[in-house]
């Protein structure tokens, strides 16, 4: 069960912080990042104070985990294109948005020279780039390197700021790439 993904969904959806929700409930605001991440599990007593400083019903909340698919299929014929056309890149997304709680994921085709800045408003993400075809060049913080087909790069602690991947070469690059939220 992945009551830690849910209630961090229903807390943002809320517009909480963390401190305010554990301040509500009378624990630490550590605690409840352990829980979020599914480090900790809260007892009975603790997810019912949580519950309550969201203003949720924990068995309501239970019962909406215990519904959560475990497994699904994504064909190709199912996959979304993302085009944005000043970008000259195509996002294929292959899993829906509204399904995405603690990773995301896309197939990014890059036409020449074309440039894919780091994901906005994230801290402390961790990513995974593969080259499907083709290079590219990740820029990442004060560090650049050249990727080439079949080589992998997992990047910890993103800065968006300072994060860019540039397809150098004549011909499309083929990129999969995979990040925490």
């Amino acid at each position: 069960m992945n009551l830690g993904s849910l209630l961090r969904k229903k807390r943002k959806e809320k517009g909480l912080t963390l401190k305010q929700v554990a301040e509500k409930a009378g624990i630490s605001e550590g605690f409840l990042s352990q829980v979020e991440n599914d480090v900790s599990s809260p007892s009975v007593d603790s997810l019912v104070k949580i519950c309550n400083a969201i203003a949720l019903n924990a068995g309501d909340l239970i019962r909406e985990a215990e519904k959560k698919e475990r497994f699904v299929v994504i064909r190709k014929s199912e996959w979304e294109d993302v085009e944005i056309p000043s970008s000259r890149f195509v996002t294929r997304r292959f899993f829906a948005p509204d399904n995405r709680e603690l990773i995301d994921s896309s197939v990014m085709a890059l036409e020449p020279g074309a440039s894919i800045p780091g994901r906005k408003n994230l801290k402390r993400s961790q990513e995974i780039l593969c080259v499907l075809k083709g290079t590219v060049e990740l820029m990442c913080g004060s560090e650049t390197v050249n990727l080439f087909e079949g080589d992998s790069v997992h990047y910890y602690w993103s800065a968006p700021e300072k994060q860019m991947i540039t397809n150098r070469s004549k011909g499309l690059s083929v990129v999969l790439w995979v990040g925490t939220l």
